[in-house]
């Protein structure tokens, strides 16, 4: 099965950068130090607008590095090198400009005829998409009009991965915020055409809310496993119900138990609930980040509101025909977020990065809060019940976590390369500087200088 094509809440971040460091594991997943990294290499990719945070894209594959991002006039474009090139060359600058909106993410991906796939600046907009007609040039890249021609028109949250033939893949919502629909592409090398992969979405709100969910990731059972929760309106405190589904295929679906499910997946369907979660009840969109322990079972870790109303960090897995959950944290706070948009960074906003080996036999959950710091709650295997804490070392090098803008309140964001490394033991990220998150409003009064996009190879120090 190939490794996933988007990355994970740990591998983009923005506030959450100093709290919950990136994870970089081995081929098993098992962890054998926690050092911080080495920066072997550094590579200028270009000059970004600086005064709104939105995500960029960083593909390796093979000799070739691509990146996809807004450059500082705001326009959407592409630049690519190969690996033994000291800079990137060919910048193409594609006809999409960005706003103030942090939703309007890019993503990328190659198929196996090699053809450069680009999408993105969409929130509730027309689908935005281009495609290179020749492998491997991003100097051909092209618009397309449209990938099916139906529910193209309110896009959001565009995603490339692939399915258990390598076939490329590509997820979006259709609709917006409290009323969307999951839909899933599959795209032909042959005709050069994209189809549905499912004859119905995947999951469908019924129009009175929407799904967020996570992108489905290949587990070491050789399924894909996907949690969401569910959203009534455009307020994020409407978040509820938190809910799992795996599949051998992106096609077939099944719940925890083995049972197939009907689609598409609607908010009824209760027995995928994993933690019936109301509304108001503190878990966020983003949340049900997946782990594994090492028999292969998936553990979501997510945050919710205690019984005394304070954010606490939980982890749930799937025992004896039930969901069993374990409150991990007592922190004494409450992280009362709510609204549209995207959220800004205040005091005592929550990060929670999934589950990963840790030790002989035990567990790790990397987690942290604004004003408190973080830490990685050690967890014994066996019960899921806290058995200690070790530090948490940022995997990123010391002088790169620290802003070198003098403008106030910039931030450091982080991209880790989506494309399966030549070398395991390193690895490549995007840095770059810019304000906060502002509910996806334009600022007022003066902005940050236009910063510098660099790409970092990074290897680990030795103990």
């Amino acid at each position: 099965m190939s490794a996933r094509m988007a990355p994970p809440l740990t591998v983009w971040c923005i506030f959450a950068a100093a709290l919950v460091p990136s994870v970089v594991a081995g081929a098993t997943g098992e962890r054998e130090a926690d050092l911080p990294a080495v920066v072997l290499e550094a590579v200028n990719v270009d000059t970004i607008w600086s005064a709104v945070p939105v995500r960029f894209c960083l593909l390796t594959h093979g000799d070739t590095q691509y990146v996809a991002y807004y450059d500082s006039e705001r326009r959407m474009a592409v630049v690519q090198r190969n690996l033994s090139e000291p800079a990137f060359r060919d910048k193409t600058v594609l006809p999409s400009t960005q706003g103030w909106d942090s939703h309007n993410s890019i993503t990328m991906a190659v198929d196996r005829a090699g053809h450069v796939h680009v999408a993105g600046n969409m929130h509730v907009d027309p689908l935005v998409y281009f495609r290179s007609t020749k492998p491997g040039d991003i100097r051909t890249l092209v618009k397309v009009a449209s990938m099916v021609g139906s529910q193209e028109q309110r896009c959001t949250y565009p995603r490339f991965l692939k399915d258990p033939n390598g076939r490329l893949v590509f997820s979006y919502r259709d609709g917006s915020s409290g009323s969307g629909n999951s839909i899933f592409n599959v795209y032909d090398e042959k005709t050069a055409t994209w189809s549905r992969l499912l004859d119905t979405p995947l999951t469908d709100g019924q129009g009175k809310m929407n799904a967020y969910a996570t992108d489905p990731i290949p587990g070491p059972d050789g399924l894909y496993h996907m949690s969401w929760v569910w959203r009534d309106t455009f307020d994020s405190a409407t978040n509820h119900d938190l809910s799992y589904a795996r599949s051998k295929d992106l096609r077939h679906w099944q719940s925890a138990s083995g049972q197939a499910i009907r689609l598409p997946i609607t908010p009824d369907q209760k027995a995928l609930v994993v933690d019936p979660i109301p509304p108001g009840g503190g878990i966020l969109n983003g949340m049900g980040q997946i782990g594994f322990d090492r028999k292969g079972r998936p553990i979501l870790s997510y945050h919710k509101y205690d019984k005394a109303g304070h954010s606490q960090v939980y982890v749930a897995r799937f025992e004896s025909g039930a969901w069993k959950v374990q409150q991990i944290t007592a922190w004494d706070f409450r992280w009362d977020f709510g609204g549209g948009g995207s959220l800004p960074s205040t005091e005592h906003a929550v990060s929670v990065a999934a589950v990963e080996l840790w030790g002989d036999d035990q567990l790790a959950v990397r987690c942290g809060a604004k004003g408190v710091g973080s830490s990685i709650i050690l967890l014994d295997e066996q019960t899921l019940r806290p058995c200690g804490k070790a530090a948490a070392v940022s995997q990123f090098p010391r002088e790169l976590t620290k802003v070198t803008s003098t403008f106030p309140e910039m931030r450091v964001n982080w991209f880790t390369d989506i494309g399966e490394p030549a070398d395991p033991a390193t690895r490549y990220v995007l840095r770059w500087e810019t304000l906060p998150a502002n509910r996806d409003k334009p600022r007022k009064g003066p902005l940050p200088e236009n910063g510098p996009l660099v790409i970092y190879k990074l290897g680990q120090r030795s103990p």
